[in-house]
């Protein structure tokens, strides 16, 4: 299976500073974010295009591919199939040509040896470091590189090949392009061909890789190609802002040569310094005499006299500029060459700037003063800029003295002298030394001579590594910040090849050399090497080496940092030092921190997100650089350490020596010995061979060859156990086997002669069972004679070796005193290790496999889970036992459930669970789980996995006992039929899960859920219309709402259907054991209305119920709830509350109208619709004064109960709720339990309600007796609401049609009036809402229309009222979301142009990231935050009474993008595409909240501009329903 990583773009994200590593034969997709959905978004990379070679600056675009064909961006993606290494960068437009965001990703090499060409994985890597100086002459390395291969590397790291110069260090090349002349012997020249063929030898017959560095910064000083081209340095003509630092540094020799011949004696400065006071008097010589002779302001001043004259010249001849007001300043400009006094007057600036008074003499003299005046003032700003630098330079020369020669931890050099200067020099002098400091100065100004004092190279410390210290800007050079390296010469690139042509085409064939012998290359002094030069050089080793391994050190004290060289160079592993770690915890750390999961870690899915990692680390016990752990630790710590690193999961290892416990460190300067040679008959007072006697070698060999074991047998799981302050042990764990390999290390930092240990060891608890110690070593002295330095060989202690057992039984062990096997419960099998002889300097390597109960039902357990994934197939057994529910696979046996069914399985929220005597499940000192369903463990697994936090309570729970996993399946047993069988499988599975060591039990219970839980969803998508089945992942995600919210509690929701009904499900009741239909009814939202009374409500069943069952497909459910709520009808109403019919309140004015919309849409969407007509309703109110009918006694078809409802509101209906009063309501007042519905007989619009009720969706009643708004209506809404006008129109103009083709009988309404009977037709109701909507409804641009009844409330004109004739006239001018819905039902009743205008205003004004404001934030009333808790004197706050009076709500966002995706299409294609960019923008945000939510749903409402409203339900039917229906409109 391929892995797949998916990188999300997102708008301005630029990424250059954040590492994606990838592998070859990794898929790359990327995708939009949410602030790019609906753009024209083009991806464009410079990773190579099939069969091209890769040119850094040629990029190239990736296709688009949409797997769903829908117009929905949220599964769009274009990819890349990763199959070459490198560093590759990707940048996407948006629209435009102009980059929007980019990054860097980087595809790791593949390492090969053998004769088999077979794969080195680089967590396999153990590689050894060899100065290449010291193996000697070529045909005597392999007998030196055998101590490499017999001590188990698998690795060599040459240092430079090439010839030296002169200061013998390895890293300071005389010619990058000559093999070291030292290598051949007399009469056998060798060349790189020899080792070329040297390291290929190795890389077949040794199975080992070699790298080497690759210098590109600085060559030796002596380097003979740099006599003939100084331009490849830093050098006072091609760089003259370096002059002021030569002439410091000269003056500084000089100063050298003073002390050391003695003239500064009587000064207090004697050659010799060794206090404080000498110290001091040796700033004074540089204030006194140094910066006064080298006056070094003088290069950054002006000649004031000059200027002023070349000024007075221009101003005589009438050069006088004319003021104005934009006065610029004086601009000095700075002499290119650097000479003194060399800066000059911009002339342009001093001419506006100085402006005389006249033409005389006089008045031209007072200018020139003011200039003069000026200039001198800006010279004393040099001086005092200089002298700033000065004291810097001052510090950093004093303290290199102090350094070099007081410091305990520094080199002591003595005396001053012409060989230890008082400072190093920072330029070479390739000439005389016997010259005077005024005869040098001389040679400054000679171009064929100062091209050759050349900036020496170095590092600077704490300085910004992106920045080159000698370019100009820098003063580095000037403040004496370097620390010097006086033998290389820093290299001039410039920033390209033109720039300096000798130079890059020397390195590139230093390059190609290196590249065409060598696997992989580390960077030298990578952090100073400019990254467009390494950049260059490695592209070009590519192109011979595809598979290049880089390896590099950098310090630039930043992750971050690191990344901009790790991504623009591909990187493969940063080196990572041991010796940095002060102690045993610390080095733990970085063993955990280099690499590897937790131990019991999820398994992560294949296709994931690709998130930012760490470089790959190369983690040393000891560089080339590091100093001698045998001095600052003690020999006795050099296994242990060893052992440690080792066990990283990440490539290891060491530098020559290390092992040989070499007490000193082998210098890269000074060292001129050879290594000694392998022979296994050595004696150990032999210095010139070693063999496994030797030091730590035999040790060494048996943790190399377990730490290539380890990572080639996918032991990728790392715990880090801190036993005591000095005891570290590491475990290695294999997730497919569950085996385990465990280290205890006992280090010892301190020498154990010196410093005293704990006497006891704790014991320790090891789950499983000890195969056998797979080795256990100590550190041990022999007499083999005291240590003496050899001269011609790095030997090592003759008198420390190892005491090593390899492949040893428990009871066979040294250092463990005895252990007992405990039994933890019936799963849990541990070891108890007691520890005799783990003395400082000691390990001990367990090898654990499970005990063979567990390992055969960790296998079994792993062989029924290959049905959800092949990556089970490793380590699975056959189950020759397996009960008769795990024979079937389980999609076969889910298959059975219904969706309805599914609800129970997936979800319930914590009420719904209560109503059937449960709840959902409770972690104790966390939280309940959202649901009780699946759905309530995936939401909380899904944030653990990423991060595999298994420190999580949930976690937790789960390795305390069996409790969740009991609930899991209990709860769907007890249910029985299909349910039930599902839950057999589980407590089958779980059977085998309780059994396993309980480590290991969140791991597998996350496997077991998500397997069946993904089973699940592919049944639920499978039961649903095509267009979830085709859809994308937000299409399917919203679908899910429809088995969120549909589902059939313990008592029937709905009233009973007619008795004559097909299809309708029934079971037995529980209590009663009688028959009872159970159709599934829709929660408004969860978890306030999942239950009881609140569960129905008709109004949101019916906004709901198009999206969440229509749209999904469940067309036989969506009958059965239209059928019940129309047998409900009264007054010409369906309920608010349905209270299964017998219970239900009369009290809204717009559901009736939503449940008409819905039975239209049903005809509309579902085929042979329309016979939903004929289907039969059992009333259970004929009349208005019935008491409830059982089912079946009064049977019609539902277009009669539609006529009747329509006929009602023509004739006009008041009626008072049954049972007024606060029983039913505690915070109405008398008067709004009236209840009021008619049809203007003018205007055909449906009016209603009075000030003291609230009959719209926007129902919140005052209850503060606080605020004195209890009673009161916040939003009344009486009069003709916008949305019912617009429903009943869409109504009646469906019912037109309907009887124009035959399905409805009716063409009138009869109605009483004035005692006799009069007939409307539906056609004259349609004509009068058309004729009248936009004149009563539309706030008109004329300030004369005569339509407009009240002008003066007018407060935004080209919108759509949101009522017309309300009891308070103000409220009909305030802009709300509702006209969109008219917009969505009845387009016809808007002029386009009025109706884009209209809804550009709400989005401007009311659109929301997710939802949209419910009152326009201009209008005084508004209050965004909706808080229910809080009681205060606030009118229109207290006790949450702005509920609809700015709240963001989710639900009218659907139809305000539904209206604008319709009335965009008649704008024109260009307000099309940036509508549907407008839609897919918003619609990201609903997806990227929907994976974010632990109830996987949308809200009910959100505070102001989306933030969380915890008084919210978390998901809500309508919010889902609606959004799911812009995709569909889509």
């Amino acid at each position: 299976m391929t892995s797949t990583r998916v990188l999300f773009l997102n708008d301005m994200e630029r990424l250059e500073r954040t590492l994606f590593r990838l592998e070859q034969g990794f898929e790359l997709q990327f995708r939009l974010g949410p602030t790019l959905q609906g753009r024209h978004v083009q991806v464009h990379t410079n990773y190579p295009a099939e069969g091209e070679k890769f040119d850094r600056l040629k990029f190239w675009p990736l296709n688009w591919i949409n797997p769903t064909g829908r117009d929905d961006d949220s599964d769009k993606y274009c990819k890349l199939d990763l199959q070459v290494a490198g560093s590759y960068q990707y940048y996407f437009c948006a629209g435009t040509e102009e980059k929007t965001g980019s990054g860097y990703i980087v595809v790791d090499p593949v390492l090969r040896v053998g004769a088999d060409n077979h794969v080195l994985p680089l967590d396999c890597i153990a590689i050894q470091t060899y100065l290449a100086k010291c193996l000697g002459p070529l045909d005597e390395w392999q007998d030196r590189l055998r101590v490499a291969k017999e001590t188990g590397y698998n690795m060599i790291h040459f240092t430079p090949l090439q010839k030296l110069g002169m200061s013998r260090s390895c890293y300071s090349l005389a010619d990058q392009l000559e093999l070291n002349p030292e290598f051949s012997t007399e009469g056998k020249n060798y060349t790189w061909m020899d080792v070329g063929n040297l390291v290929e030898k190795l890389k077949k017959e040794w199975n080992m890789v070699c790298i080497t560095d690759v210098v590109y910064n600085h060559t030796a000083a002596n380097s003979r190609w740099l006599c003939l081209h100084p331009e490849c340095g830093y050098n006072l003509v091609n760089s003259p802002h370096l002059k002021p630092a030569w002439v410091l540094d000269r003056a500084l020799w000089h100063l050298t040569c003073d002390i050391a011949d003695g003239k500064y004696s009587g000064h207090g400065v004697p050659a010799h310094i060794e206090n404080e006071h000498q110290l001091h008097m040796l700033r004074g010589v540089l204030w006194d005499e140094i910066y006064p002779r080298t006056k070094l302001w003088e290069f950054y001043q002006v000649n004031v006299e000059k200027a002023v004259e070349q000024f007075r010249k221009l101003l005589q001849a009438g050069k006088v500029r004319l003021e104005n007001e934009d006065k610029k300043r004086l601009r000095i400009l700075p002499d290119p060459h650097c000479r003194r006094f060399g800066n000059t007057v911009d002339m342009t600036s001093a001419l506006e700037t100085f402006i005389p008074n006249g033409n005389e003499p006089s008045s031209i003299q007072e200018c020139c003063n003011w200039l003069r005046n000026r200039l001198e003032e800006l010279n004393v700003e040099s001086y005092k800029e200089m002298h700033y630098h000065e004291e810097q330079a001052t510090n950093c020369i004093v303290g290199n003295v102090v350094y070099e020669r007081l410091a305990d931890h520094g080199p002591k050099l003595g005396p001053i002298t012409r060989n230890h200067p008082v400072v190093c020099g920072y330029f070479t002098f390739p000439f005389e030394d016997n010259l005077t400091f005024d005869q040098e100065m001389q040679l400054m100004s000679q171009t064929d001579k100062a091209c050759h004092f050349l900036a020496h190279n170095g590092w600077v410390m704490s300085d910004d590594p992106l920045r080159n210290f000698a370019e100009p800007g820098s003063n580095v050079y000037l403040r004496r910040e370097l620390i010097c390296w006086g033998d290389s010469v820093k290299l001039r690139y410039g920033e390209k090849p033109a720039d300096c042509p000798y130079l890059w085409a020397h390195m590139k064939k230093y390059t190609e050399i290196t590249a065409q012998h060598f696997a992989g290359v580390r960077l030298d002094n990578c952090h100073s090497t400019p990254l467009h030069v390494a950049e260059y050089m490695l592209e070009r080793a590519r192109e011979l080496k595809p598979d290049l391994y880089v390896v590099a050190e950098l310090f630039t004290g930043s992750e971050e940092l690191d990344n901009v060289f790790v991504t623009r160079l591909a990187i493969t592993s940063l080196i990572r030092e041991a010796m940095s770690a002060g102690d045993s915890h610390e080095e733990g750390r970085l063993v955990y921190r280099f690499g590897g999961e937790p131990v019991g870690s999820f398994v992560q899915p294949s296709l994931r997100p690709l998130v930012p990692s760490i470089a790959h680390a190369m983690f040393l016990d000891v560089t080339h650089d590091n100093e001698c752990p045998v001095q600052i630790r003690s020999v006795y710590d050099s296994l242990p350490s060893s052992a440690i690193v080792s066990m990283a999961s990440c490539a290891t290892g060491s530098t020559r020596g290390y092992d040989e416990l070499v007490p000193h460190q082998i210098s890269v300067v000074k060292e001129e010995r050879f290594y000694p040679k392998w022979n296994s008959e050595a004696k150990p007072s032999s210095a010139g061979e070693v063999n496994s006697q030797s030091g730590i070698i035999a040790g060494k060999l048996a943790l190399n060859k377990l730490h290539q074991e380890l990572a080639s047998k996918g032991f990728s799981q790392v715990y880090v156990d801190q036993v005591d302050e000095d005891i570290v042990a590491v475990t290695r764990h294999c997730p497919s086997t569950h085996q385990s390999v465990v280290a205890v290390c006992h280090t010892a930092f301190r020498n154990p002669k010196t410093y005293q240990y704990r006497q006891e060891v704790p014991p320790m608890c090891i789950p499983g069972k000890i195969e056998e110690v797979v080795l256990e070593a100590r550190t041990v002295e022999r007499i083999a004679g005291s240590y003496q330095k050899d001269r011609k060989s790095i030997n090592g202690l003759p008198d420390h070796t190892l005491e090593i057992r390899e492949h040893i039984q428990l009871h066979d062990s040294k250092i463990v005193k005895q252990d007992d096997v405990m039994c933890k419960g019936r799963s849990e099998f541990v070891q108890e290790i007691e520890f005799e002889h783990l003395s400082p300097g000691s390990v001990i390597v367990f090898r654990v496999s499970l005990d063979p109960r567990s390992q055969e039902l960790v296998g079994v357990l792993r062989r029924h889970l290959v049905q959800f994934s092949d990556h089970y197939k490793t380590g699975s057994m056959p189950d020759n036992n397996a009960p008769a529910i795990l024979t079937t696979p389980l999609a076969a046996i889910m298959s059975k459930v219904t969706l309805a069914d599914m609800n129970v399985l997936l979800f319930r929220c914590d009420a719904e669970e209560q109503e059937d005597g449960g709840g959902c499940y409770n972690i104790p000192s966390w939280m309940s789980l959202k649901y009780g369903g699946l759905q309530g463990l995936m939401s909380v697994m899904g944030d653990i996995r990423p991060k595999n936090d298994l420190g999580h309570p949930f976690c937790d729970n789960l390795r305390r006992g069996d409790w969740m996993i009991d609930y899991v399946s209990n709860r769907l047993v007890i249910k029985g039929g299909a349910l039930g069988e599902v839950g057999k499988w589980f407590q089958a599975m779980f059977t085998y899960l309780k059994r396993i060591p309980r480590y290991l039990v969140p791991c597998y219970f996350d496997s077991i859920i998500v397997g069946a839980y993904t089973t699940a969803l592919d049944i639920v998508f499978n039961k649903m219309s095509n267009f979830i089945q085709t859809g994308s992942t937000l299409v399917k995600q919203l679908a899910l709402g429809s088995v969120q919210m549909c589902g059939v509690g313990l008592h029937p929701a709905l009233p009973p259907l007619a008795p004559t009904l097909l299809d309708v499900p029934y079971r037995l009741n529980g209590v009663t054991n009688e028959k009872e239909q159970c159709c599934v009814s829709l929660a408004a939202g969860l978890p306030h209305f999942a239950t009881g009374m609140v569960r129905c409500w008709g109004r949101d069943t019916f906004m709901a119920l198009r999206g969440l069952m229509l749209v999904t497909g469940r067309h036989l459910e969506a009958r059965n709830i239209i059928l019940a709520f129309a047998g409900t009808l009264r007054y010409g109403l369906i309920p608010n509350l349905l209270g299964q019919g017998t219970g239900a309140r009369y009290n809204c004015r717009d559901a009736v109208w939503w449940w008409l919309q819905c039975i239209q849409d049903y005809c509309n969407m579902v085929p042979d619709g329309v016979n939903i007509l004929m289907c039969p309703v059992s009333r259970m109110y004929p009349t208005n004064v019935s008491q409830p009918q059982p089912a079946g006694a009064w049977i019609q078809p539902l277009y009669d109960v539609i006529h009747e409802a329509m006929t009602r509101h023509m004739q006009g209906t008041e009626f008072r709720e049954r049972n007024a009063g606060p029983q039913i309501d505690r915070n109405m007042t008398d008067e709004g339990f009236n209840v009021e519905a008619k049809v203007n007989e003018d205007t055909g619009f449906v009016y209603g309600g009075n000030r003291f009720n609230c009959g719209t969706w926007m129902d919140k009643m005052g209850e503060s007796d606080k605020a004195h708004n209890k009673g009161i209506p916040a939003t009344p809404r009486d009069g003709s609401a916008v949305e019912i006008v617009g429903l009943c129109k869409s109504t009646v103009r469906w019912l037109v049609d309907l009887h124009t083709h035959g399905f409805f009988p009716y063409a009138t309404l009869t109605i009483l009036s004035d005692g006799r009977n009069i007939s409307v037709s539906y056609e004259e109701w349609n004509r009068k809402i058309q004729e009248n909507f936009e004149k009563m409804f539309y706030v008109s641009h004329n300030l004369q229309d005569p339509n407009e009844k009240h002008p003066d409330l007018v407060h935004k004109r080209g919108i759509y009222k949101d009522s017309y004739g309300a009891s308070s006239p103000w409220c009909d001018y305030q802009l709300r979301p509702n006209f969109a819905i008219t917009m969505v039902v009845a387009p016809e009743l808007f002029t386009v142009e009025r109706a884009w205008e209209a809804l550009e205003m709400a989005e401007k004004k009311l659109l929301g990231p997710l939802g949209m404001k419910t009152l326009d934030p201009d209008d005084m009333k508004y209050c965004g935050v909706y808080d229910n808790a809080l009681d205060s004197e606030n009118f229109n706050v207290a006790k949450g009474f702005n509920y609809h009076q700015g709240p963001e709500w989710l639900w009218p966002v659907g139809y305000f993008l539904r209206a604008k995706l319709y009335f965009a299409k008649k704008m024109g294609p260009d307000i099309y595409d940036k509508t549907v960019y407008l839609v897919k923008n918003v619609l990201s945000r609903h997806n990227i909240h929907f994976e974010r939510s632990s109830w996987k749903g949308l809200p009910e409402l959100t505070n102001e501009n989306g933030q969380y409203c915890p008084f919210s339900c978390e998901t809500q039917a309508w919010s889902i329903a609606t959004i799911l229906e812009v995709l569909h409109d889509l």
